[in-house]
């Protein structure tokens, strides 16, 4: 089975199944081009036979419609894979470099960079994008050859049922593992030594998993995010942001509710600051009942409040007015690096100045979020916001090891290689390493000291 019951293996600590993938990849079957591309066409048969369970799975977990769950997983998904089913072969070629970058003093010789999977991956996905975070860096783990263990959130138990229900039935099921469970799994699987880890989620949580895999010198890249600021240089007033709230939902059915109540209480609590509170300018309104927030707009809160220095991960929009427009970057700077910065402005110099003086995972003009589903860039954190890029090739690339191989023939020997050294040795050296070599070969035959 490619689920994997947490309690039984939870007494054993996970060894077997570290030990089982170990075996399955180390006897080849994950190299091999063919398998890597039908477990590609595995998750695309997932995904477009399983699409309506998705569907229910998502509405179960967070509310979410079934538009916007196409819009921002299973759409993305199925199109993330097809690319990399139409080139995986281009990138797992090994590339040649060319003549001029192989060393003249290795003649004749070729080298080449040749892409070859980690070994045994394991990937933590988080639970606002349940789906697309657990099968997005899957399938460059798979398309890279790697054996692979998904940690789906618990946060969302629906969407991990789902998974552990269905990945065994499309993929190999000896070769991609489901391990479901609370942090207590995840301590667990972190006590082995894995040849990459990829985590999704809190800072507070990436910084476990970095302490525990050091201890085996394991790999880590983390997509921890952040607040992700928005810079708005047109907009006149609060009104333009009400009347879209309105236009955009018109059914309560079009607004997905909170996790659950742990995280409604932290929305609530977030607008329980009576300074915060005297912020509010739009909505506001909370239902327990349906764990659902009213979207709201909040102008000028104090920058030392929680809403204003923690993750919000709900429908708060903290709205900070500056003076000039251009003092909205020494802001960004004195705050910690975000996932994304994204700014509305036809303002050709601010688009410049917010590429050259600020750092961020991405910077998006005048749109938001859909650099998230673009396969031609990567996509990743950097500083508190994590490090690694994936999506599209990135994906391939992340758990890939590009492994350096010089092939060199015994034809020639130049022995100004070795001792015993002298200054016309020496010479010949300073003509290799600045590329003049017609002095060389001029040296080499005696008509040039």
């Amino acid at each position: 089975m490619g689920s994997v019951s947490a309690p039984e293996e939870m007494a054993l600590g996970f060894g077997g199944l570290v030990g089982d993938l170990t075996e399955v990849y180390e006897s080849g079957r994950t190299r091999d081009l063919e398998w890597r591309l039908s477990q590609l066409r595995g998750l695309v048969r997932l995904l477009e036979e399983k699409e309506e369970d998705i569907f229910d799975v998502l509405r179960e977990d967070l509310g979410k419609h079934r538009g916007e769950s196409f819009r921002d997983e299973v759409g993305v998904l199925k199109k993330s894979v097809v690319d990399k089913l139409q080139n995986l072969k281009n990138w797992a070629a090994p590339e040649k470099a060319t003549q001029a970058h192989t060393p003249l003093v290795a003649f004749p010789a070729t080298a080449l960079v040749v892409p070859e999977p980690l070994g045994v991956v394991l990937i933590f996905s988080c639970w606002n994008l349940p789906l697309g975070l657990a099968l997005e860096p899957l399938s460059g783990a798979l398309a890279a050859g790697n054996a692979v263990v998904v940690k789906p959130s618990e946060l969302a138990p629906s969407t991990s049922a789902f998974l552990a229900a269905n990945l065994p039935k499309y993929l190999d099921a000896k070769a991609v593992k489901v391990v479901e469970g609370g942090a207590e799994v995840g301590e667990k699987l972190m006590e082995h030594r894995w040849d990459k880890v990829l985590f999704t989620g809190s800072s507070r949580v990436g910084s476990l998993i970095m302490t525990k895999a050091a201890k085996h010198l394991t790999p880590v890249a983390l997509e921890l995010g952040s607040k992700c600021p928005c810079i708005v240089d047109w907009l006149d007033s609060n009104r333009d942001s009400q009347s879209t709230l309105k236009r955009f939902f018109t059914k309560p059915e079009y607004m997905a509710r909170i996790l659950n109540e742990k995280h409604f209480k932290r929305l609530s609590d977030l607008l329980a600051d009576k300074r915060v509170a005297a912020s509010v300018v739009h909505g506001g309104h909370f239902n327990p009942k349906t764990l659902s927030v009213e979207p709201t707009l909040l102008l000028n809160p104090p920058l030392d409040s929680d809403i204003m220095t923690e993750e919000i991960f709900g429908p708060l929009l903290p709205i900070i007015t500056v003076k000039k427009i251009e003092d909205s970057i020494r802001f960004l700077k004195s705050k910690p690096k975000p996932l994304a910065i994204y700014a509305f402005t036809r303002n050709e110099k601010l688009k410049s100045r917010i590429i050259e003086e600020t750092s961020s995972g991405s910077v998006t003009f005048n749109d938001a979020i859909v650099q998230y589903g673009l396969d031609s860039i990567p996509f990743g954190g950097v500083g508190h916001s994590g490090f690694g890029q994936y999506h599209g090739k990135y994906s391939f690339d992340m758990f890939s090891h590009k492994k350096a191989v010089l092939k060199r023939s015994f034809l020639i020997e130049f022995m100004f290689r070795y001792p015993p050294w002298d200054d016309s040795k020496i010479g010949m050296l300073r003509r290799v390493y600045r590329f003049d070599y017609i002095s060389l070969f001029f040296a080499l035959i005696g008509l040039r000291r």
